[in-house]
C-alpha cells in the first residue's frame, strides 16, 4: 500500500468507525443497550524475526469497557494505551512464527488488557478485540 493511501485511510477510518455505532443504534430503535466500547485504530506494530524488523502490521482494536469506564474517559487515555502497546510489541513481539503479515491476536489482547488495568484502572477494559490487521508488505516468510 502506498504511503498516501495509508494517510488517507487513517483520516477516514476513525470517522467511519465513530459513525457506524451511532447509525446502528438509531436504526434499532434504542430498545437494547449495548456494552460501551472504544475503538482504537491505526496502531503500527513491528514484526520482528531473527532480531530484525521484517514488517509492520497496522491493527485496529476495539476495547470493550466495563465498570466505571466510558468512551470519553478512555479517549483521554488513548495515547498512553498506544504507547504501552508499542513498547510491549518491541519488548516481546507478537509475531506469528510462520507468517510476517499478521500478529498473534491473543498475545496482543492479553498485553493490552494488562496495560489497561495499570493505566485506566482494574476492570475498566473487559475485553480487547482485534478488528483488523493490515500489513505494510504483503509478503510472507522468506526462506534463506
Amino acid at each position: 500500500m502506498r504511503r498516501r493511501d495509508l494517510i488517507a485511510a487513517s483520516a477516514v477510518l476513525p470517522a467511519a468507525a465513530a459513525a457506524g455505532p451511532a447509525l446502528a443504534s438509531s436504526k434499532s430503535g434504542g430498545g437494547s443497550t449495548a456494552a460501551p466500547a472504544f475503538n482504537m485504530s491505526g496502531v503500527g506494530l513491528p514484526v520482528i524475526s531473527g532480531g530484525r524488523v521484517r514488517n509492520y502490521v497496522f491493527v485496529s482494536l476495539r476495547l470493550h469497557l466495563g465498570g466505571h469506564a466510558t468512551p470519553e474517559s478512555m479517549r483521554l487515555k488513548d495515547a498512553f494505551l498506544r504507547d504501552a502497546l508499542v513498547r510491549a510489541a518491541h519488548r516481546s513481539p507478537f509475531t506469528v512464527a510462520d507468517d510476517w503479515t499478521r500478529l498473534d491476536a491473543a498475545a496482543l489482547s492479553a498485553s493490552l488488557l494488562r496495560s489497561a488495568a495499570a493505566i485506566a484502572g482494574r476492570g475498566s477494559v473487559t475485553r480487547v478485540e482485534v478488528v483488523s490487521q493490515a500489513p505494510r508488505r504483503r509478503t510472507g516468510v522468506r526462506t534463506g
